[in-house]
C-alpha cells in the first residue's frame, strides 16, 4: 500500500499524518473489542427491540467521543443522528447503517472471531465495522488534540438492508448543509472507494380479477394471473435493451385451485438503473400500466427506491481523499458499484459522496463475512486525517 500514485491531488495543510497513522494504531484494541460489543449485538431489520439495544451500544460509544446524540423513531427501528464540532456551518455527513441481513441466533452459526489477521462474524463487514472506524477516528484525533476541520454528522439508519423505506428520510433530512458524504460500507477488494452505484427499485404488482369455476361459467370470471403475465411482459418490452437496465421478476402468487379462475395475483420486481434519467422514464411507464382485461384491476406500488447515482468526471473529492491517503502512505482509488445503498440518496441529489471507508474484507451477506485487522487501522487513520483536513 505505499506504491507512489500518480498526480495526487495538491493539499494545503500541515496535519501530522506520521503521527496520526500512529495515533490510529494505538487504538486498534479499542477498535477490536468495540466491534465485538456490536456484532454481539444482532439486530436484524425489522426487529426492534434487537434494534433498540445495539442502538442503545452505538449511542453511548457516540457520547463517549462527545458526540450530541439523537434517536429518531421510525416504525422497525430507531435511526440515529450524531453530532461533533461546531453547531453551524456546513456539514460532513457520515452515512450508515446498523442492521444486518442476519437473523438473532445467527451467531450459533457464525460465531465471532478474532484471530488476530481477522475478523469474522454476522455484520463485521456489512457494516459494523464500518462504524467502529468512526469512532476510533474520533478518539485518534481526541488523542492527538486535533481539531474537527467543521461539523462531522454521522446519520445511521435501522433499515438499510431492506431499501431503507424509512430512514431514507432521515438522510435526505440531513443532507440539507452537508458539504460532502462518506459512506461506511464496506469497499471493493483492496479497500477502493466506491464513485457511483447503481439505482435500485422494488416494485410489487397487484392484479384483481374475478373469481368464476373454471369449467362451468369460465367466461364469467376475469384470471387475474393471465392479467398479471401481460402486464409482466409489457414491463419486459418496455425495459430498454442498452445495458442501462436489468429487470428480475423475483416473486410471484396467484389463484387457489385449478378449478378457480384466479381472482388475485401479485409479483414482486427488482430492477437496477446506471442511468437517473432511464430510471425516471421506465418507473413512469411502469406506474402508467393499465389493465388488457376489462374488469381487471392492476396496481403499482415501489416498495423502495434508491436512485442511480453516476460517478462524476472529473470527481474533486475522490482526488482529494487519494491524496490524504497518499500522505498516509496509502494507496487508494475509486471506481463504480453494482449494488445500491444508502449513498445513491446522497450522490443522486448532487452532493458530492464517496462510499466505502468501511474496512477492507470479504462476505457481505454470506457465511465467510470478515474484515481484515490491518484495514481497521487504515481506515482510522484515512478517517481522521480527512476530518481534520481543512481542503476537503
Amino acid at each position: 500500500m505505499t506504491d507512489p500514485l500518480p498526480n495526487p491531488a495538491r493539499l494545503d495543510d500541515d496535519l501530522p499524518y506520521a503521527d496520526l497513522a500512529a495515533a490510529a494504531a494505538e487504538q486498534l484494541p479499542f477498535a477490536r473489542e468495540r466491534l465485538r460489543t456490536y456484532v454481539l449485538a444482532e439486530s436484524p431489520s425489522g426487529d426492534a427491540a434487537a434494534l433498540a439495544a445495539c442502538a442503545d451500544l452505538i449511542l453511548r460509544g457516540h457520547r463517549e467521543v462527545g458526540g450530541r446524540t439523537e434517536r429518531v423513531p421510525g416504525p422497525a427501528g430507531d435511526h440515529l443522528v450524531t453530532r461533533w464540532g461546531p453547531d453551524d456551518g456546513e456539514h460532513l455527513m457520515l452515512l450508515g447503517h446498523y442492521d444486518t441481513v442476519w437473523p438473532v441466533g445467527q451467531l450459533a452459526r457464525m460465531p465471532y472471531a478474532d484471530d488476530g489477521t481477522r475478523i469474522s462474524g454476522p455484520g463485521t463487514y456489512d457494516m459494523k465495522g464500518g462504524l467502529v472506524v468512526i469512532e476510533a477516528a474520533l478518539r485518534t484525533l481526541a488523542a492527538l488534540d486535533i481539531p474537527l476541520a467543521r461539523q462531522v454528522r454521522a446519520v445511521v439508519v435501522a433499515d438499510e438492508e431492506v431499501g431503507s423505506p424509512d430512514g431514507g428520510r432521515v438522510v435526505r433530512e440531513h443532507l440539507v448543509g452537508a458539504r460532502a458524504v462518506l459512506g461506511f460500507e464496506p469497499p471493493h477488494r483492496r479497500g477502493i472507494l466506491k464513485t457511483g452505484r447503481m439505482g435500485s427499485t422494488r416494485v410489487r404488482l397487484d392484479v384483481t380479477g374475478r373469481e368464476a369455476h373454471a369449467a362451468l361459467d369460465p367466461t364469467r370470471g376475469v384470471s387475474a394471473i393471465d392479467e398479471l403475465l401481460d402486464q409482466l411482459a409489457a414491463i419486459r418490452a418496455l425495459v430498454p435493451d442498452d445495458g442501462t437496465t436489468l429487470l428480475n421478476i423475483g416473486r410471484i402468487a396467484g389463484g387457489t385451485r385449478t378449478n378457480v379462475v384466479a381472482g388475485h395475483a401479485e409479483a414482486e420486481l427488482g430492477l437496477r438503473f446506471t442511468d437517473l434519467d432511464v430510471e425516471r422514464a421506465v418507473l413512469a411507464k411502469i406506474r402508467a400500466l393499465a389493465p388488457v382485461r376489462q374488469d381487471a384491476t392492476v396496481s403499482v406500488q415501489l416498495l423502495s427506491n434508491r436512485p442511480a447515482w453516476t460517478a462524476p468526471d472529473p470527481n474533486p473529492l475522490l482526488d482529494s481523499v487519494v491524496a490524504i491517503a497518499e500522505r498516509l502512505g496509502q494507496r487508494l482509488g475509486g471506481r463504480p458499484a453494482t449494488g445500491a445503498g444508502d449513498t445513491n440518496f446522497t450522490g443522486a441529489a448532487g452532493v458530492p459522496t464517496l462510499d466505502g471507508f468501511g474496512p477492507d474484507g470479504a462476505g457481505a451477506h454470506a457465511v465467510h463475512e470478515s474484515i481484515l485487522v490491518s484495514s481497521l487501522v487504515d481506515r482510522t487513520a484515512l478517517l481522521a486525517a480527512i476530518l481534520a483536513s481543512p481542503t476537503l
